[in-house]
């Protein structure tokens, strides 16, 4: 039995892998054409092409899960059609025994999406947003429609780009007492110092209700609560931090008391994924054993896009609604996968 689960192993694998590697190539294709589009600045087609290389981990974590379940559902499929399955269960292999050896090489890119999502993602996602808000700005420090906004107490800032090691462009503060704007600030550049950040080219106007006052300073210390570690997270997208990230930037906004629901949908999103590419696996082996038994290998490429993109379609609908209707997020992230799950485990009790 050995013999056959590592070659059942090994097909799963290789057609999972020219799956990935098919859409991932597909990915960039139309990531180089839309950035093309949209190039402003000193942000050319060589910038454009550093910026999509920057992001092909993210690119790989998305995909994942639906590679994986595309490649098995090809990968298993053929050996379906050549009745090497009919022959597994002949020589007494159960379908329980050919879900798990289907299922221990889908492990394998379950670690290799955890690794990449926790430790590589949230690095390559930084340096590329802020370098392409770097060369759409032309290094200034103006706004930039790639810049972020932030609020810490009664301060609403923005920042055109966030560097890598404690560096800040175009920094523009607001202050607001009361619900009225009482002082504005920008500086074309910050550099952390250690427990504080330095703000450099200064421009600042101080309110009142009867005038404006306006200055200028080379430098000035600025107190807070940002610091690069918290920095790196506002900068990136929820779904490309890290699990760790999400925790941090979850509580940090809860002292702020500020709304940290879409954080806690992406930790949710991140902590269960694993899950999810398990599941994937479950539905392509339910429906090699159930439906998709002997149909064609475009009519099963097909159906894996169709059920990936139902799957996605549910937990893009169910995140926002846990956000606009206030149930926990964790069971808007845990409804899809429960619901293929319970659909696979029908389907393989039945071929069973």
């Amino acid at each position: 039995m050995n013999h056959l689960d590592r070659y059942l192993a090994k097909v799963v694998i290789v057609s999972i892998l020219s799956v990935l590697g098919i859409l991932l190539a597909l990915d960039m294709v139309v990531a180089i054409i839309d950035e093309i589009k949209g190039k402003e600045g000193d942000y050319g087609t060589p910038e454009v092409l550093m910026y999509v290389l920057m992001t092909v981990p993210k690119r790989i974590y998305v995909i994942t899960p639906l590679a994986v379940l595309i490649g098995s559902l090809l990968g298993l499929g053929m050996l379906a059609n050549n009745s090497e399955l009919t022959v597994m269960r002949a020589v007494g292999m159960s379908v329980a025994r050919i879900s798990w050896a289907a299922i221990k090489p889908a492990l394998l890119f379950v670690a290799a999406a955890l690794l990449i999502g926790e430790f590589v993602v949230p690095h390559s996602e930084n340096y590329a947003q802020s370098q392409r808000a770097l060369a759409e700005s032309r290094g200034e420090a103006v706004s930039s429609k790639y810049g972020y906004w932030h609020r810490e107490g009664d301060t609403f800032m923005h920042f055109n780009a966030v560097l890598p090691g404690g560096v800040l462009y175009g920094v523009t503060q607001y202050e607001y007492d009361d619900k009225k704007l009482t002082r504005s600030l920008f500086a074309e550049k910050a550099i952390f110092q250690g427990d504080h950040w330095v703000l450099k080219q200064i421009k600042h106007s101080y309110l009142s209700d009867t005038q404006v006052e306006a200055g200028e300073d080379l430098t000035l210390r600025w107190d807070t609560e940002l610091t690069p570690e918290v920095l790196k997270v506002v900068v990136v997208d929820p779904a490309d931090l890290s699990i760790m990230g999400l925790h941090t930037y979850t509580n940090y906004l809860k002292e702020q008391e500020l709304d940290a629901k879409r954080y806690l949908l992406a930790f949710w999103k991140k902590v269960l994924q694993p899950f999810a590419i398990v599941v994937m696996v479950l539905v392509a082996l339910s429906c090699i054993f159930g439906p998709l038994r002997s149909v064609t290998m475009g009519y099963r490429v097909f159906a894996g896009i169709i059920l990936g993109v139902v799957f996605r379609y549910i937990e893009d609908f169910l995140g926002p609604a846990s956000i606009v209707f206030g149930f926990e997020p964790v069971f808007a992230s845990v409804m899809p996968i429960a619901i293929f799950a319970i659909a696979a485990a029908v389907l393989l009790k039945r071929a069973a």
